[in-house]
């Protein structure tokens, strides 16, 4: 009988650990440092979404069906009010220019 592969989780490297579940019901994030803070990240991908969210960087709109990322600051619990919806270009670049002046 042929041998049965374990599915790897996440994309991880047999024998790896998992990332931590970090946030309450936002499913897994990694951490990311930056000259604003350390922030929890989470990919949302495109097919997983059915609303429409602002983006801070651009303050354009990010639609269904699009793929983005939402961020929460490290040393927050999980508050879903601290939240924020991000195109992923917006937040790989937002050191270089920051949020909107609109107010989150």
């Amino acid at each position: 009988m042929p041998r049965r592969n374990k599915p790897r989780r996440h994309g991880l490297p047999s024998g790896s650990e998992e990332p931590r579940s970090l946030g309450r019901g936002l499913g897994w994030a990694r951490v990311e440092s930056g000259p604003d803070g350390d922030w929890n990240v989470r990919a949302v991908p495109g097919a997983q979404d059915a609303k429409t969210y602002r983006c801070p960087g651009c303050d354009h709109e990010i639609r269904p069906g699009t793929a983005h990322v939402v961020a929460w600051p490290a040393d927050d619990l999980g508050g879903i009010e601290d939240r924020r919806h991000w195109h992923n270009h917006c937040w790989s670049s937002r050191g270089r220019r920051g949020p909107t002046s609109r107010r989150w």
